[in-house]
């Protein structure tokens, strides 16, 4: 079996609740999502799905998606998808850094790899661990009043996990985490995530005014150090997130005690494939892990599914259902969540099916037969990519 053609949808996801903020003002009320197939000369298709939150969260930006795969997918066609080790050190040799434009990719040959084994991804990733994957709700940034409401709303529909974004003004954050574990059940667990947010003092400044409250606190700074300086300095339960991009970061914080917990986002590993080497690595060293990814529709949250339900329950901490946070469906035979739970497909693959009318006109592609009849490279470059606030127009290269 080999890649016949790659190609890429850009899909809108509008937000529920309208915005989404986060730490320093950051805001996002309709995602960019770039949906990718992978077609093999057999004619069978794998689907993924890399959504960035904006360009100002991790270094990824939507358009930066199609741009990457203009310069990496022409180096893939002709090469086994199945062979997803390979694959990967293939997308590596062609395309320095940038893991979030191989994301999409690698997903899409693991829902191939599972359609051609007639098996569904978690089982190919290790096996279903529990009935189902418990789920956290991220609480936008608001008013300490208002964000205890949005916890308590969530609550009553089942969440048990809570994400606070707080990593503002640590005096309105201190009274944030304050309102809402007050409206929580005892055994809930309530995680202040500053995303980088706060400076060092302002950091010892919070865990300090909250130490008597059972809150975890993650990624309070910016940086690895300032963020180690806090762990150090606390005793509350600590979470490292944006710092940790790579196995070698894992293992320096393993080291180092730097955290209780991780979070392992698909698209900031390059994929299933390295983010499925980030949690091995995670449960022989004890590591509960959140598994998720940055943002995403039905395809992101069918492949955190999947990962998360094929990861031991004692070092599942949480995991996340993008898809109901958004207003637009792109895929059928996605996870839906359940009084606060979520399953993996049973179907082979990632079990999910794209919605055509949801996920518009193909924006770009490369084949074999059009990289034959242009040489490839001259048409890669030539190619330009769609102006996402002008009408899609599919490129042929």
């Amino acid at each position: 079996m080999k890649i016949a053609r790659i190609f890429a949808h850009r899909v809108e996801l509008p937000l529920v609740e309208g915005t989404y903020r986060w730490n320093n003002g950051n805001s996002v009320s309709v995602f960019d999502s770039t949906l990718v197939g992978v077609e093999t000369d057999t004619g069978l298709i794998g689907y993924g799905e890399v959504c960035p939150l904006g360009p100002c969260y991790l270094p990824a930006y939507a358009d930066g998606v199609r741009c990457g795969l203009r310069e990496l997918a022409p180096h893939l066609i002709g090469a086994d998808p199945l062979e997803l080790t390979k694959l990967n050190v293939l997308m590596d040799s062609s395309l320095n850094g940038h893991p979030y434009v191989k994301s999409a990719v690698d997903i899409a040959c693991w829902d191939l790899l599972g359609k051609a084994c007639d098996l569904p991804v978690c089982t190919l990733m290790g096996g279903r661990y529990g009935d189902s994957v418990r789920l956290y709700r991220a609480i936008t940034q608001l008013p300490p009043d208002e964000m205890a409401s949005n916890v308590a709303k969530y609550s009553s529909e089942g969440y048990t996990r809570f994400q606070l974004k707080v990593g503002g003004d640590p005096d309105t954050d201190i009274e944030r985490i304050h309102a809402a574990r007050s409206v929580i059940a005892p055994s809930d667990r309530l995680v202040a995530d500053a995303n980088t947010g706060w400076t060092q003092h302002e950091a010892m400044r919070v865990v300090n005014a909250v130490r008597d409250l059972d809150v975890y606190i993650e990624q309070p700074c910016l940086s690895y150090e300032q963020s180690l300086a806090v762990r150090r300095n606390t005793t509350l339960p600590f979470a490292l997130d944006e710092n940790i991009d790579s196995l070698a970061m894992l293992m320096r914080a393993n080291r180092d005690l730097a955290m209780d917990i991780v979070n392992i986002k698909i698209s900031k590993f390059g994929g299933l494939t390295k983010a499925k080497q980030a949690r091995d690595l995670c449960v022989s060293l004890g590591i509960a892990m959140t598994i998720e990814d940055s943002w995403g529709g039905d395809v992101t949250t069918a492949a955190i599914a999947h990962l998360a339900h094929s990861t031991p329950e004692e070092f599942r901490f949480t995991s996340t259902d993008f898809n109901s946070y958004n207003t637009v469906c792109n895929a059928t035979g996605a996870p839906k969540r359940e009084n606060g739970f979520m399953k993996a497909s049973e179907a082979p693959g990632l079990g999910i099916t794209p919605i055509v009318d949801a996920i518009g006109p193909v924006v770009w592609e490369v084949s074999a037969s059009s990289q034959a009849s242009t040489n490839g490279r001259h048409a890669v470059d030539s190619a330009p990519i769609p102006n996402p606030h002008m009408p899609s127009v599919t490129h042929t290269i």
